[in-house]
């Protein structure tokens, strides 16, 4: 983390964090292979909603996951990843899925799931923690998540906190349709809003 964080004092960011589907069921050198690439489409569809180097703190690795942690400034408001930085990742994961050689593609195929949170973090000389960040992560590896992957074809699931659901989605600003969203089976976090599921984010992308 950059030095002048390390204050004890929260920051608020918007959280983007994702992981990588059947991570652990894949050999070391295809990990490798799917963590570069997870890095460089994410990396790219940020950038393809404005959000650059300058916006967010360094990426952080999760092993089979990132996190993003995005400053809170003009140039990139929340809505901005929902209408623009998410839907250019689908397409650029059914993109990069559909380049793969059929005898490889089961193993090497790349599916994220994705949670996207906003709140204070905070920082010390070990790197990043707080309540947000714990609502996320629980949201992300959420039962109902996992499920909501596998039973769908598409390349990525997107859930959404309490949080950026009522200052982001239910406005149905330009591009968000809050409709698409509904709630899970289950509630992962107890006291805390049910995230939305978005598993038709892939196909909206492909028919505009």
């Amino acid at each position: 983390m950059e030095p002048l964080l390390a204050t004890g004092l929260p920051h608020y960011r918007a959280i983007v964090a994702l992981d990588i589907e059947r991570s652990t069921s894949r050999s070391d050198p295809v990990k490798a292979e799917l963590r570069n690439k997870t890095y460089e489409l994410f990396d790219a569809a940020l950038c393809s909603a404005g959000i650059r180097k300058r916006h967010r703190d360094r990426y952080i690795d999760r092993g089979d996951g990132v996190l993003a942690l995005i400053h809170p400034v003009d140039q990139a408001p929340k809505a901005l990843l929902l209408n623009r930085a998410i839907p250019a990742l689908v397409s650029l994961l059914a993109d990069y899925n559909a380049s793969l050689p059929h005898p490889i593609r089961l193993q090497r195929q790349l599916r994220v799931r994705v949670v996207t949170q906003a709140g204070d973090v905070r920082y010390d000389a070990n790197g990043c923690f707080g309540e947000a960040l714990d609502v996320a992560f629980r949201l992300l590896d959420a039962a109902p998540v996992k499920r909501a992957l596998r039973e769908t074809a598409d390349p990525l699931i997107l859930v959404i906190s309490g949080d950026i659901y009522s200052s982001v989605v239910r406005h149905g600003y330009d591009g968000i349709d809050q409709h698409a969203f509904s709630p899970p089976r289950a509630r992962p976090d107890r006291g805390q809003a049910l995230p939305r599921l978005d598993p038709h984010t892939c196909d909206k992308r492909r028919s505009r």
